[in-house]
């Protein structure tokens, strides 16, 4: 599995779609964001809340992006290898989650160090470790969904398919623009949201408070429902591959 996941990580780092959507653009959506958008509190209270937000957002991307090459593998044969291997469907999925929460950690790094160096934001070392692990942690519901789409629609369509899941749960679950300004009805929807309980966990740390046991429980659910998802469009991909 190690052999498995190791080539996963080198076909990730290949791709020019991890370093646009992975990368540069959640680093420029923050160094924008974070000087136009209005927050209680002053700029400061502002860099650090879009800081956790877009670190939130690239991370999305990677997992996302981990998700959809799966329905040109299988057009070309390699899910069909896969099930030739002593690796079981479990394993297979697994080794594409742990390969999609190694893909983020870059995502992740690129914006906290930019708002460490340009926004000069100051936490405490706690704080900073707690930010990069729920935000590391909390990709893999995201990759699992990724890989449900992959496994269960065609190349193009998977793609689109995550590109719309990226962009709507980041809108709606606050990632770009605070739920605050949402109707209330919208603002409803966002609170369970996983993108939004994902977020709240890291800007709960990030202004010094204990992550909320809701948002955790909110996100364990996704986990589940998007676990299942995965297994069973990877089970249904190897009987149509």
């Amino acid at each position: 599995m190690v052999g498995y996941i190791r080539l996963e990580l080198l076909r990730i780092i290949r791709d020019g779609g991890y370093v646009i959507f992975g990368i540069a653009s959640p680093v420029v959506m923050y160094l924008v964001l974070s000087n136009l958008v209005p927050i209680q509190g002053g700029r400061q209270d502002a860099s650090i809340l879009t800081m956790v937000s877009m670190a939130a957002y690239g991370a999305l991307g990677g997992a996302f992006n981990n998700g959809s090459g799966i329905a040109e593998d299988r057009a070309a044969g390699w899910l069909r290898q896969l099930r030739l291997t002593p690796l079981t469907p479990a394993q297979v999925v697994a080794g594409k989650v742990v390969t999609g929460a190694l893909g983020v950690v870059p995502s992740i790094a690129a914006v906290l160090l930019t708002g460490v160096l340009v926004n000069h934001v100051s936490l405490s070392p706690g704080q900073w470790l707690a930010i990069v692990g729920l935000l590391w942690v909390g990709t893999i519901p995201f990759s699992l969904l990724g890989l449900g789409n992959g496994y269960s629609l065609s190349g193009q369509t998977a793609a689109m398919a995550n590109i719309a899941a990226l962009l709507g749960l980041s809108i709606v679950g606050g990632l770009w623009v605070p739920t605050d300004g949402f109707p209330g009805w919208l603002r409803a929807i966002a609170e369970w949201t996983p993108s939004n309980s994902y977020a709240s966990l890291s800007w709960n740390v990030a202004f010094g408070h204990a992550p909320g046991p809701r948002a955790v429980a909110i996100l364990c659910g996704w986990l589940v429902v998007f676990g299942l998802y995965a297994l069973y469009g990877f089970r249904r991909a190897g009987r149509t591959a």
